[in-house]
């Protein structure tokens, strides 16, 4: 197989608004890239501010670190040869890391603001590259690159000494171009084209030839009269580059979870055995026995399976059994001894024990014995003890789980918004001109449709965006299939159709217009014989990768990055979850009259699902397993759920895994650096009522890896990517795409092997359709009440303080608003030391521990009544009886009756307002406007503190000042005229 080399290409589109450097408001900019000690150009656009290259530049990658410590330089300037300027033709620079190179076929057009080479520069405008890298073969890369080296097949000459030890003077280097010649080494390419014409005569140097080194030591004087030409440059001495980033500190596999010891033996193979003989191999420890498959023959009889038994130390049977039987195991017929090929028997109490970061115990050769000289083999096997931590662990065969369950990490696939753009079509010849058209767009299982459209002259226009969603990497039979069919009536007919493969359709991060194309729509409408219908459709389509798409609720999200790997930002820290276990599960099945629960926990955290191994028959299963998640966005949330799987293990299994219960926990709660350790409840919505199926154990940690302060500046940044707020999408769509995306993820986890089934994703993201629940409305309300409980105790203070309950608090008051009356520069701060002392305050009584499990009270789940939750859990349409569902709509037409009155009162109110000034009551519009003039001419002659505290204190007055009777204003405001008595 031949080794292969990685390229980076970088391919120069566009740049955008320019600075003019010529002195004649136009700039003939050329750009240089440079990476890893290489430099390209490309050729010069003469006189233009938005000039369009598209130029492929090629460097080749030493190694494949290098493509993530490298960075990226692309400049732009001015040729001087051009347009002649005694100005700096420096143009701007875009500086990129590892993070903006993706592979082939990832690609994007993105424009890159130029940014400033130093505080004194002048730069504006952006510039647009694809970037990607590629892995080529090493025999290809190295032809290619030697004849671009020596295209003349000529010999190299190797460089004078002159040329290799000259340096230039600080004078030269500011005289020269701004390619910084200087810094040039060994060869220098002849100059690329420049796209003018009529370019100005100037002397430059001609061009040395490849295996020449350029002699940057021209003489001062020189170098200011003519610079040189910039000249595209093969090797150059390496840039400086930015420090590595610190990588994060490992810490310890397994360090927040409990050790759990156990006995592993690896079974390799085996030798000298009956030359016709299918022989497998039993391991028996601890009560429990477990077999391999048949061995694979070879020049050895060939198993290489491990197996992980539960070592418990205060079991009596300390005993540790391999034998080597000649019958399949599938045909278990006992201990009979004419199967027996002999075993090996061990100590476990002896057996060596392996602390990591030890390496692997090399497998040995035992002699089997007990079966006879006849049938006596050698096997070749390890055991020994160890942790979960062992690498070992993961394939192992463990002894406390399902035949077929392990612990597992799943990624979600790559999704894309996929948005067709329908414009127009044309060369429509219809029978008649009260036909409808309309494009139906299906993109696997989803089916959308365009609104009618009438021809007009045989041109239907829809200009509509049609959204789909998709997953990555795209097969050549994932095509986007367009229908244009005609409703006349009720009669539906097929004009046209067209397939587009979804692995030509073009990329995009932002909102830029993507190239329009014109799709022939072969006719399936024929008549007589002859073809009725043609049709040219003119289409729009792109993946748009500025999104995020989202699978999971809205305030459950556990990742925000866009679609594009190039606008992702960096990490800032990493959260380790340790799953220890559960107790006190209920059973969920029965097996023989007896309830069990096969219970397996799944995590997920952006597009990594972790699961972990099934412990069989067990109501307090213990898993201890550890897994970590990079964080870039402490705003969000990580799900654990734990599932009961009735499967058996078995992927062709109908059975549905039967949730007990979720917890979620978000990483903004969690203090940097600390662990924490807790107990979460496992409860249960059924229409039965809420149920409480065990508890959890969670061990968490979150770790920052930047600093501090870019920590909270995360706090300032939008949490959606750009494109949701240059064109968002509605809330009713974003809903549907959201459905889709989680089923299209599904879909795609159910084909790993071992599967992680459909209804396990689809529970997890909570993809199932919004309905109907009074128990959510109320909990709605209950939770605004709460969160507004602040201004009913301001209301009850202020009423206290009315009344002169407390009379050394009122004086207070009246103090407090002389102060900030006469000194109402104070206002301001007050408040804000007022909030500051508050939450010093509360600081001593912040949560200890993370909120993660489900809020059972404030759901309004503990009190909600059967019906309700009948009603919740019902499909729709509804699957009740007739009487049922009338008694829901009664109920829900006296809910409405009370609302309806609600808003009537807020309308009437609003209708109070507006007619101090219609003048539909006379007198009282009267009265308004000559209270009006009265209060301009009080505020005219008092000052405003003044007013302002006479105010304060009116409010404010002893009871023995009040009558029990509403005040005028109220009684004036009351007496407004509304529309309440002409609503019919």
């Amino acid at each position: 197989m031949a080794a292969t080399a990685r390229k980076l290409f970088v391919e120069v589109v566009e740049a955008r608004d320019l600075l003019p450097k010529d002195g004649m408001g136009t700039s003939s900019p050329y750009v240089v890239a440079d990476f890893d000690g290489q430099r390209r150009r490309t050729q010069t656009i003469c006189r233009n501010l938005n000039p369009t290259w598209n130029e492929l530049l090629e460097f080749n990658v030493s190694s494949s670190a290098k493509i993530t410590g490298e960075p990226l330089e692309v400049d732009v300037f001015h040729d001087q040869r051009v347009g002649p300027s005694r100005r700096n033709n420096f143009l701007g620079r875009v500086r990129l890391d590892f993070r903006q190179f993706v592979r082939k076929g990832e690609e994007a057009l993105i424009h890159f603001p130029l940014e400033k080479k130093s505080f004194f520069s002048w730069v504006r405008g952006d510039i647009g590259l694809r970037i990607y890298y590629d892995d080529m073969s090493v025999a290809s890369s190295m032809a290619a690159a030697m004849k671009e080296d020596n295209p003349t097949g000529e010999a190299e000459v190797p460089p004078t000494d002159d040329d290799a030890t000259a340096e230039k003077s600080p004078a030269a280097e500011k005289a020269a171009d701004p390619v910084d010649a200087a810094k040039l080494e060994a060869k220098a390419p002849p100059e690329k084209e420049t796209n003018c014409e009529n370019l100005p005569e100037q002397e430059t140097e001609p061009p040395s030839t490849e295996t020449e080194t350029q002699g940057p030591a021209a003489p001062q004087k020189e170098a200011a009269a003519s610079p040189p030409p910039p000249l595209p440059v093969e090797a150059v001495p390496k840039l400086p580059s930015k420090p590595p980033v610190p990588e994060p500190v490992e810490r310890s596999s397994y360090d927040l979870v409990d050790k759990m010891q156990y006995v592993f033996i690896r079974v390799v193979r085996a030798r000298s055995l009956p030359g016709n003989a299918k022989p497998h191999v039993r391991v028996a420890a601890n009560g429990r026995q477990t077999a391999t498959c048949t061995a694979r023959r070879s020049a050895f009889f060939e198993w290489d399976q491990t197996f992980a038994f539960a070592r418990d130390p205060a079991s009596s049977d300390s005993n540790l059994e391999i034998s080597v039987w000649d019958h399949p195991p599938d045909a278990f017929v006992g201990d009979d001894d004419r199967y027996f090929l002999g075993g090996v028997c061990f100590d476990v109490s002896e057996l060596p024990v392996r602390d990591l970061p030890d390496g692997p115990l090399a497998p040995q050769w035992y002699r089997l014995e007990g079966s006879g000289a006849a049938r006596g083999g050698d096997i070749m096997l390890a055991t020994w003890v160890g942790t979960q931590a062992d690498e070992s662990f993961a394939e192992a065969w463990k002894a406390d789980a399902a035949s077929t369950s392990r612990s597992k990490i799943y990624l979600s696939p790559k999704l894309w918004y996929l948005r067709v753009t329908l414009i127009e079509a044309q060369e429509i010849s219809t029978p008649t001109r009260e036909i409808s058209l309309f494009i139906r767009a299906t993109l696997g299982f989803q089916v959308l449709k365009t609104r009618a459209a009438f021809p007009r002259n045989g041109a239907p226009a829809w200009n509509e965006d049609l959204l789909f969603v998709t997953a990555e990497p795209f097969s050549e039979e994932e095509s986007l299939v367009l229908y244009l069919e005609s409703r006349q009536g009720k009669e539906v007919a097929i004009l046209g159709s067209a397939a587009i493969p979804l692995s030509s359709v073009e990329r995009r991060v932002d909102d830029r217009k993507v190239a329009s194309r014109w799709l022939d729509l072969p006719s399936t409408a024929t008549g007589c014989g002859r073809r009725l219908f043609g049709v040219r459709l003119h289409v729009r389509i792109c993946l748009d990768g500025g999104y995020h798409v989202q699978d999971e609720q809205t305030h459950a999200t556990s990742d925000n990055r866009p679609s594009a790997r190039q606008l992702w930002r960096p990490a800032v820290g990493t959260i380790d979850i340790g799953v220890i276990g559960c107790r006190g599960l209920l059973p969920m099945k029965a097996v023989d009259g007896k309830g069990t629960t096969d219970a397996f926990a799944v995590a997920k955290y952006g597009p990594k699902w972790a699961r972990t191994r099934t412990v069989a028959d067990s109501f307090d299963p213990a898993w201890n397993e550890q897994f970590n998640w990079p964080v870039f966005d402490t705003a969000t949330v990580l799900t654990i759920v734990v599932f009961d799987d009735v499967t058996g293990g078995s992927k062709e299994s109908t059975a549905n895994c039967r949730p007990l219960g979720r917890i979620r926990i978000r990483i903004s709660t969690l203090e940097t650096n600390r662990s924490y350790r807790c107990f979460y409840p496992l409860l249960l919505l059924l229409p039965s009522g809420l149920k409480r199926t065990g508890e959890i154990e969670i061990a968490m940690r979150f770790t920052r890896t930047v600093s501090q302060f870019d920590l909270l500046h995360v706090y300032t940044l939008p949490i959606l990517p750009a494109m949701h707020h240059i064109r968002p999408i509605g809330y009713p769509q974003r809903e549907s795409l959201r459905i889709a995306a989680a089923r299209v993820s599904a879909a795609h986890l159910a084909r790993a092997e071992p599967s992680l089934r459909r209804e396990v994703v689809m529970w997890t993201l909570e993809a199932s359709d919004p309905v109907f629940s009074m128990r959510r409305v109320r909990a709605n309300w209950g939770r605004i009440a709460a969160a507004m409980s602040w201004v009913g105790d301001g209301v009850r203070w202020m009423s206290e303080i009315r009344e002169w309950r407390n009379p050394t608090a009122t004086i207070m008051a009246h103090v407090a608003i002389l102060l900030l009356m006469w000194f109402p520069d104070m206002i301001v701060p007050a408040v804000a030391v007022h909030l500051g002392l508050v939450g010093i305050w509360r600081y001593r009584r912040r949560p200890k521990v993370p909120a993660a499990g489900l809020a059972a009270r404030e759901s309004e789940a503990e009190g909600a009544e059967r019906e309700e939750l009948d009603e919740e859990f019902d499909a729709v349409p509804s699957v009740k009886g007739e009487e049922t569902v009338r008694a829901r709509y009664e109920r829900m037409r006296a809910v409405g009756t009370r609302l309806q009155a609600m808003l009537g009162d807020a309308a009437a109110q609003a209708e109070r307002v507006q007619a101090l000034l219609s003048w539909r009551d006379p007198g009282a519009t009267a009265v308004f406007v000559a209270g009006c003039f009265v209060l301009a001419v009080v505020m005219y002659v008092m000052p405003a503190r003044m007013v302002a505290v006479l105010a304060a204190f009116y409010f404010m007055r002893h009871p023995v000042f009040r009558g029990p009777m509403p005040p005028p204003a109220t009684n004036f405001f009351r007496r407004l005229p509304s529309l309440a008595e002409r609503i019919i």
